[in-house]
């Protein structure tokens, strides 16, 4: 799948690149979905790479196509999850024991992406050895501003809040600390007054 050329928005929105191939002894990659391809191209960019990398993968709604190609890449280990949330303690266990030089690359999702950055800068691991790349489903990870509650995969603007039920305006402002765009009431000043949900960036 080609990757999506976001338009232009504000600072706070994150901006992904390309995956390249680092200099490092040791890889830790976090993917989900067809966040896969990426990493078989990046192992096509550099043979070498997959015998120093560890994989964290979370197929999504992919099926087992993926997770088959990222193992006949003969990773040092792969970790095959059925959610990010499941693939959390391993993935703090990974870079609990990373030393320096440990190179991250993140790949599918910004739902995905932006939680597993967070859970890297934690550990200590500077930005500039973290790489992104958006694969697959354009859906949003969206926190409610009112009740704080994160709705996941909101694919409509508006949307229902699945915490408390508002109607919320898909906004680009972004939160890092959450790893989640930010959602506001859509009839705040006129009740009632909801327009017809649209596809994002349709």
């Amino acid at each position: 799948m080609p990757n999506f050329e976001f338009p232009a928005s504000i600072k706070s929105r994150p901006v992904y690149g390309r995956l390249e191939p680092r200099k490092g002894k040791f890889h830790l990659m976090i993917a989900d979905g067809e966040g896969a391809e990426a990493l078989i191209e990046l192992a096509a960019a550099d043979g070498a790479l997959m015998a120093k990398s560890h994989i964290i993968y979370i197929p999504r709604d992919t099926g087992a196509g993926f997770a088959e190609k990222l193992t006949a890449l003969g990773p040092a280990q792969l970790y095959i999850g059925p959610s990010y949330p499941a693939a959390v303690p391993r993935l703090r266990r990974v870079l609990a024991d990373a030393h320096m030089g440990l190179q991250v690359y993140l790949t599918g999702t910004e739902g995905l992406m932006g939680q597993a950055m967070n859970e890297a800068m934690a550990a200590g691991i500077p930005h500039s050895a973290i790489q992104t790349e958006h694969r697959g489903s354009l859906a949003r990870r969206m926190q409610c501003v009112h009740c704080k509650g994160i709705t996941e995969d909101v694919m409509t603007d508006p949307f229902v809040c699945s915490h408390c039920g508002l109607h919320l305006f898909v906004r680009d402002h972004y939160s890092r600390r959450l790893a989640a765009f930010q959602g506001v009431r859509v009839d705040a000043e006129d009740p009632g007054n909801i327009p017809d949900p649209v596809e994002l960036y349709s």
